[in-house]
């Protein structure tokens, strides 16, 4: 997506207090020590009492109140989620515009696994390039991943779900922007929809969830059931890695910067494990850019929908960039749809 105009992000991230440790997993059973060393993090955030909602809530008005912006002048909240949202028939999106005071926003679900945040923020973008009366859109995320229906811990592979709401309010760019918010310089997606097979396997379509798996959710399983009608892993991460590789070229062609411009502080990575990474992320960054390439998610795992925005408010906390650096942040989600966004701080 080029945009021929500027458009300003302003980031937050709400992370719950509780902590679930991956030593006390392992000392638990629950998880091995190969997988504990894959996953590459120590503990996740635990949401104890707040649904994804109203962690998403609390995002909100942090990046509202960063950005010192009235609610009454958002046009769109556009909520993007991965797993469950706290009520079984019900918009959570119109939850969170009522709550933050934007009632006459458009309220938007976008559910698109762990892309959602980014197809969120797409969206917005579109909104505002679409409606010149619209001066800000709202996109926030919201995830929790607790038992029964959910075990953060085994439920996937390569992969531990931590809890959390994001945030962030895309605008026009105004006359004196303060120190802190981003330019979003270009959003591009890369779909491949022949991989949505991957998260069914086998299983027949359902008239309720967790049909299968024994009420809980089980993306092992479908997994394993795809890998074994297709005779492994080889075809999913070639074409993996050709979305990716074409996803980053495309963003940056879009933000008409180069694959060697030195201003590319940085390459951030979605929250998940070495072996996911190395499927279908490193191995296609390693001719294409010289900058450096990490993922943050020591602290947190997996955020569900909400990596691509929560990874652009620890580049903003972080102070990893200086005014006019560049930060590419990828993302992506099964499905499989891979997006890129790059980011100048002001």
């Amino acid at each position: 997506m080029k945009l021929a105009q500027e458009f300003i992000l302003n980031v937050a991230t709400w992370i719950p207090d509780g902590r679930e440790s991956a030593s006390a997993m392992v000392a638990a059973g629950r998880l091995t020590v190969g997988d504990a060393e894959d996953l590459a993090l120590t503990e996740v955030p635990v949401s104890e009492d707040l649904a994804a909602p109203e962690m998403a809530v609390r995002a909100a008005r942090r990046v509202l109140a960063d950005a010192a912006w009235d609610p009454a002048r958002i046009a769109l909240v556009a909520h993007g989620w991965t797993y469950y949202q706290g009520h079984d028939f019900w918009s959570p999106a119109h939850y969170i515009a009522h709550h933050i005071g934007a009632g006459a926003a458009l309220p938007l679900g976008v559910q698109q696994m762990s892309n959602s945040g980014a197809a969120a923020l797409g969206i917005a973008a579109q909104k505002l390039v679409a409606d010149p009366r619209a001066e800000a859109a709202l996109v926030t995320t919201g995830d929790r991943f607790s038992l029964p229906g959910f075990d953060r811990w085994a439920s996937d592979y390569g992969v531990a779900y931590g809890d959390a709401g994001t945030a962030a309010l895309l605008r026009r760019r105004g006359p004196d922007e303060r120190p802190g918010a981003l330019r979003l310089r270009s959003l591009a997606f890369v779909t491949d929809a022949s991989f949505e097979e991957m998260y069914r396997g086998r299983d027949h379509f359902s008239v309720a969830p967790l049909a299968h798996g024994g009420g809980r959710v089980d993306v092992k399983r479908p997994k394993k059931a795809y890998l074994e009608m297709h005779g492994g892993i080889e075809g999913f991460r070639g074409a993996a890695l050709r979305c990716v590789n074409r996803v980053l070229r495309l963003a940056l062609a879009d933000a008409e910067v180069e694959t060697e411009d030195p201003r590319i502080a940085c390459v951030v990575l979605p929250r998940l494990g070495d072996s996911v990474l190395d499927l279908m992320y490193r191995p296609a960054l390693d001719a294409a850019v010289k900058a450096e390439v990490f993922a943050v998610r020591e602290s947190s795992g997996h955020l569900g929908a909400g990596d691509l925005l929560a990874n652009a408010e620890h580049i903003v906390v972080s102070g990893a960039l200086k005014s006019g650096d560049i930060a590419v942040v990828l993302g992506g989600g099964g499905g499989f749809t891979w997006s890129c966004a790059v980011l100048e701080a002001l």
